[in-house]
């Protein structure tokens, strides 16, 4: 899930070469953020999940494939996003934690030893068994994408059963352990119009049999992870690599208290987006952030404090809660951000955190922040994407800085805080990702490029109640897309 250094990895994950049953589609998936909980929590220990994730972030008919999503956003209470798929035949659901910051998909699998058994999310958790699907298909260890896999160091083989497996083992402990099978990954395209109808693609996916540490834990359990990652082991790669879908996907979380928002597989199209190129050959989404700046003056940070190598690196995640800066870039930060608001507000530390007392709207007293990124492309900050609000004292607010520093670390980590309230696009393709301001509850435009290679645009609204999920308590938000084709039937 998210990125931190000092991870052990020894995972095994493959890309598909698998037969791909339906043409190509694009696929929306409609986000919303869900909590277990309804209580509050400190930092501290929002600080303490997004360090879990960290430890893992590792290394024919044409339509939209739409995935349903539940649950609401609120930065105060521990959540995640996630989804329903349907693997196998006959078709079983699955919630899945949708994540950046991770690439491939698994799911637990029968005899799981440490798998939750409950959640307290408002879901049904599920194993995935092998053997009641028609369909699942070990992977051996002669299988050519487990032989990929191999060389890349990215899964291992069982000479005891041929068996292609993996163990992902992370430096908090946690981890989880398993083998490779492929199967149908169902999917609900939306035609022209209104109309759906169901398809299927093979794709390869993890089996846990193992997990340790905070995946044992009920709370905010899910039946496994949808890893939204670019290696060539993720769904969306998969997908790429058979001319299933293109190689670009979307989203826009919405930053209010209702929550949800927008994951496409597509290009979502806005004017007011700007690229900056990904940094090569790297396993995550790395960006070269060059400075930050505070009320239009740039801070005096080093630039190699922002430079990618093993340690150091800029990455966004969209499975981090909060955002994270490099240990030689945060004391310079909340010292401009303090001597900027000093006279207008109380500074207090609490918990080892920043924090300031206001009277009056944070909009009117803290300054906006930019970060600073290669090819001229900045990211305006707002002070609700850098502040989160605490409990009130003697009747005035406390707001802290919600951008924490990571001991002994380099890593800067862009996770929801200052995700949400933006479209993002993410060209794999082109390597860049592109981003801009946006309400996030409104519809969107998408690009797809037809099997002719040009490029066609759809529009999106709002799909059929029909595919919620009506068995959440929360109340879902109504952000879904209808893409409607143009000319040529075309997948994404």
């Amino acid at each position: 899930m998210g990125f931190l250094a000092g991870i052990v990895i020894a995972g095994v994950i493959l890309m598909s070469a698998a037969n791909v049953l339906c043409s190509s589609f694009p696929s929306t998936l409609v986000l919303e953020r869900a909590f277990p909980a309804d209580h509050r929590v400190p930092l501290s220990q929002l600080r303490a999940r997004d360090r879990v994730r960290h430890g893992r972030m590792l290394q024919s008919s044409s339509g939209i494939a739409d995935f349903p999503v539940e649950g609401t956003f609120d930065p105060f209470r521990v959540g995640l996003y996630y989804t329903k798929l349907q693997l196998g035949s006959p078709p079983r659901d699955y919630y899945v934690q949708i994540d950046t910051g991770s690439d491939v998909l698994w799911v637990s699998c029968g005899s799981c030893n440490g798998c939750p058994e409950t959640s307290g999310l408002p879901i049904q958790l599920n194993s995935f068994d092998p053997g009641s699907s028609s369909t699942s298909q070990f992977i051996s260890c002669t299988d050519k994408r487990c032989s990929l896999g191999v060389q890349s160091s990215d899964s291992d083989c069982s000479t005891q059963n041929n068996q292609c497996s993996y163990t992902f083992q992370y430096g908090d402990g946690s981890g989880t352990s398993g083998y490779y099978v492929s199967d149908l990954l169902h999917l609900q395209t939306i035609l022209e119009g209104s109309m759906t109808q169901n398809s299927s693609a093979s794709i390869v996916f993890g089996c846990s049999t193992l997990q340790t540490g905070d995946l044992t834990k009920s709370d905010r359990a899910v039946d496994g992870i949808f890893g939204f990652g670019q290696q060539g082991m993720s769904v969306i790669s998969q997908l790429a690599s058979q001319g299933v879908a293109s190689n670009v996907f979307s989203h826009c979380l919405r930053g209010d208290t209702s929550g949800g928002g927008i994951l496409v597989i597509g290009e979502i199209v806005e004017p007011n987006i700007v690229y900056s190129p990904l940094v090569p050959s790297q396993p995550h989404y790395n960006l070269n952030l060059q400075s930050i700046s505070v009320n239009g003056q740039a801070l005096q940070i080093d630039p190699t404090v922002f430079a990618t190598s093993s340690n150091r690196g800029t990455i966004v995640d969209s499975g981090t809660t909060l955002a994270y800066l490099a240990a030689e870039a945060y004391d310079p930060f909340i010292n401009a951000i303090t001597t900027t608001v000093s006279q207008s507000v109380r500074p207090v530390v609490s918990n080892g955190n920043q924090c300031y007392l206001i009277t009056s709207s944070i909009n009117d007293i803290f300054p906006q922040v930019a970060l600073n990124f290669a090819g001229g492309a900045s990211m305006i900050l707002r002070p609700q994407d850098y502040l989160i609000q605490q409990s009130s004292v003697g009747g005035a607010a406390r707001w802290c800085i919600g951008l924490q520093k990571i001991q002994d670390s380099g890593i800067t980590i862009l996770g929801d805080l200052v995700l949400k309230d933006r479209i993002f696009v993410y060209d794999l393709g082109g390597q860049r990702i592109g981003w801009a301001n946006y309400d996030c509850s409104l519809s969107v435009n998408v690009s797809a490029t037809s099997r002719t290679g040009k490029s066609e645009y759809v529009n999106a609204g709002e799909l059929s109640d029909s595919t919620s999920l009506h068995n959440s308590p929360y109340q879902l938000i109504p952000v879904m897309l209808i893409l409607y084709m143009l000319g040529n039937f075309l997948f994404l």
